[in-house]
């Protein structure tokens, strides 16, 4: 039997931690991901279902919503992204079937995406120098559709301080590298 390490999407035993100017960027590979998309004619069925696993509605445009352990985020019409602790929801995909059975189609991601969780009071000064979303200006719970570095992402707004950030997990070095070039490169920092 071979002897299999996990690795992160970085490639290392661990995560990578980097800290700049107060602003820290984490690698976060403890989240399980899975789609969500409303089956024709069962959309308002699918909608309820997803709002008895989240605890709130299932959000709009723009907008994530988080319930007891698990966070959703509008991808599209009748379409979201939900992302958990990886810990107690590996089969997150699987589960979410279950719940929603014929009403919505799922589709496991956890594996597709990597995340980067971005802390500190200029984290809106280092998104400017990556992307024309206007981070100072989004509330808690907004979630945004960009490109970062020629790459399609998604930049969810956690509070004040804190942006959370998908990218395709095959590109999770040139997104990394881009994150910390804009943080070395925020003037003052």
């Amino acid at each position: 039997m071979p002897d299999l390490t996990p690795l992160t999407a970085l490639g290392a035993d661990i995560p990578r931690v980097d800290n700049h100017g107060g602003v820290t960027l984490a690698e976060n590979p403890y989240v399980a991901l899975a789609t969500v998309a409303a089956r024709r004619g069962h959309e308002a069925t699918c909608r309820a279902h997803l709002a008895d696993v989240l605890g709130a509605d299932a959000p709009g445009p723009g907008r994530a919503c988080s319930g007891g352990t698990e966070t959703a985020f509008w991808m599209g019409p009748d379409q979201w992204m939900v992302l958990t602790p990886f810990q107690t929801h590996e089969d997150l995909a699987a589960l979410l079937g279950e719940r929603l059975g014929n009403a919505a189609s799922v589709t496991e991601q956890t594996d597709g995406w990597v995340c980067f969780d971005l802390r500190g009071a200029g984290i809106a000064a280092v998104m400017e120098l990556l992307c024309p979303v206007d981070i100072a200006r989004m509330e808690a719970d907004a979630a945004q559709r960009t490109s970062i570095h020629h790459l399609g992402c998604f930049v969810l707004r956690q509070d004040d301080s804190a942006l959370r950030i998908l990218g395709p997990r095959a590109s999770a070095g040139s997104l990394h590298h881009a994150l910390l070039t804009a943080m070395r490169a925020v003037p003052g920092r």
